[in-house]
């Protein structure tokens, strides 16, 4: 591993600690190296606050401030060219006289992509792109379907059987077992949102919140075209955010309602209007028909199913999701977790094991 690549690895270690904290923006993390001594380092705390190399220039000691001029800062993402909710990142690194940036992966974003590259190196900064730039991507994949795709990324999730069935007609069947439970709620405080359908609503009565991992619960989304479901189940409680995606409003006053005809105008659009709404990313629990709508109109764009040693012998099949491309397998005993990514080279990425 050369110098480089470890100095961005680091920041990719301090990137994920923003989770979910971080809203639509992207995970980042930066260091700041003066003669292979790390003098700063931060990464991107909170939606709307400092960006990853704001921080990592404050956590430089004041005696140490005198080398930077002679260092290095690395960071995942290419440092942000225009003013949002916080000045361009670019500006900042100019002022401080850093000499060499390396970057991981070109930001997607239309107010970025290369801008502040071009800038810098127009100012005479040294700037090295592409480091570790496959792996820089998957951390980021969120943020580049949100801006390369215009919709959230997507994530299938379900449990089965090992006959195929994902549980017994017209009753909650639960499957796994604690492990599986842990990671299913680790998902949902990473991720920003969660749907099901209107016959998971009513049959499972599920909260749909994280209540044994860190962090926080993921907006609930619930699709029930004709706003038929009753308001005392428990997605209508107070716990977290919840939209109804409903052809009329929803009676419950603190539950928002996307007003969008589901059969009519497609599920790309509706998944598209869910961007205004602040959602980077979905975890997919529903029923059968609800992962079936996604895998049929092929916008998904990561698949986690988890398999129980049980049969059932007959129920709900589970959804049919064929695909070519690469699988991965783990156990969680006394389930198994199968992986699958539609972008190939993510699969590989995954297996190392340093971001699920």
């Amino acid at each position: 591993m050369s110098k480089d690549e470890l100095y961005i690895r680091r920041c990719f270690q301090l990137a994920l600690k923003g989770n979910n904290a971080v809203g639509t923006n992207p995970f980042v993390g930066a260091v700041i190296v003066y003669k292979d001594k790390v003098i700063g380092e931060g990464w991107h705390q909170q939606y709307g606050s400092h960006h990853a190399e704001v921080n990592a220039f404050a956590s430089v000691k004041e005696e140490d401030r005198k080398y930077l001029s002679e260092s290095t800062i690395y960071v995942n993402l290419e440092p942000c060219f225009h003013y949002g909710k916080t000045p361009p990142c670019c500006d900042l690194i100019l002022r401080e006289k850093i000499k060499r940036v390396v970057v991981s992966c070109v930001d997607p974003h239309h107010n970025v992509e290369g801008k502040s590259i071009t800038r810098l190196r127009a100012e005479g900064v040294e700037v090295k792109v592409g480091v570790l730039e496959d792996e820089g991507r998957f951390l980021i994949r969120r943020f580049i379907s949100l801006h390369q795709e215009k919709r959230p990324y997507v994530i299938l999730k379900y449990a089965k059987s090992e006959d195929g069935f994902i549980g017994r007609i017209g009753e909650r069947t639960p499957l796994t077992g604690g492990l599986a439970k842990i990671y299913v709620h680790k998902w949902r405080s990473i991720e920003t949102a969660i749907l099901i359908g209107k016959r998971t609503a009513e049959i499972d009565n599920p909260k749909l919140t994280n209540r044994v991992f860190h962090g926080n619960h993921p907006i609930r989304i619930i699709l029930d075209g004709k706003g038929q479901l009753e308001p005392s189940l428990n997605i209508f409680n107070k716990e977290a955010r919840t939209i109804m995606v409903s052809e009329k409003k929803h009676p419950v006053n603190h539950v928002e309602t996307l007003e969008y005809d589901l059969k009519s105008k497609g599920l790309k659009g509706m998944l598209e209007k869910l961007t205004d709404y602040g959602i980077k990313s979905i975890l997919v629990e529903g029923g059968r028909e609800t992962l079936q709508t996604f895998i049929r109109a092929g916008l998904w764009d990561e698949a986690r199913i988890l398999t129980a040693p049980i049969y059932l012998g007959k129920g709900v099949e589970a959804p049919r999701l064929d695909y070519e491309g690469s699988r991965h397998e783990i156990h969680l005993e006394p389930d198994r977790l199968e992986v699958i990514f539609r972008n190939p080279k993510y699969h590989s990425i995954w297996q190392q094991d340093w971001h699920i």
